[in-house]
């Protein structure tokens, strides 16, 4: 997976401008985090057609960054995710940014982006 970052202006209609033209090219929005600091916005997204998502955002213009994510799917009860953090950190992978992507029956699916994507997808996968 990976996770788009997205530099906007923060202005009416921005959002909902890329939120149409990724629909347009057929790509889902998977999760998203958006946020603003005065004239600018900020969107954190992760889509379900990575080269898709790319090619539009490279012919609208839009100013991007784009880092690979690993994924865990936790049970749901209480301290699953202090247990996930903290065994990540004990094998000093840093958590930057987290997602919620799904929740079902079988457990909370997460989106992690984190500073060490191979070790913690290894840590991951054995937990």
């Amino acid at each position: 997976m990976i996770e788009f970052s997205v530099n906007m202006v923060n202005r009416p209609g921005q959002l909902a401008t890329l939120a149409r033209e990724l629909g347009s090219a057929g790509v889902n929005i998977e999760t998203l985090a958006a946020f603003s600091t005065g004239p600018e916005a900020y969107v954190k997204l992760v889509v379900d057609n990575d080269d898709t998502a790319r090619i539009v955002l490279k012919n609208a213009g839009v100013p991007f960054e784009e880092r690979r994510i690993v994924s865990a799917t936790l049970h749901d009860h209480p301290g699953a995710l202090a247990q996930m953090a903290e065994a990540l950190a004990a094998t000093g992978v840093n958590i930057d940014a987290m997602y919620l992507v799904h929740s079902s029956s079988e457990g909370l699916r997460f989106a992690l982006a984190v500073d060490d994507p191979d070790t913690a997808q290894k840590h991951l996968d054995e937990g």
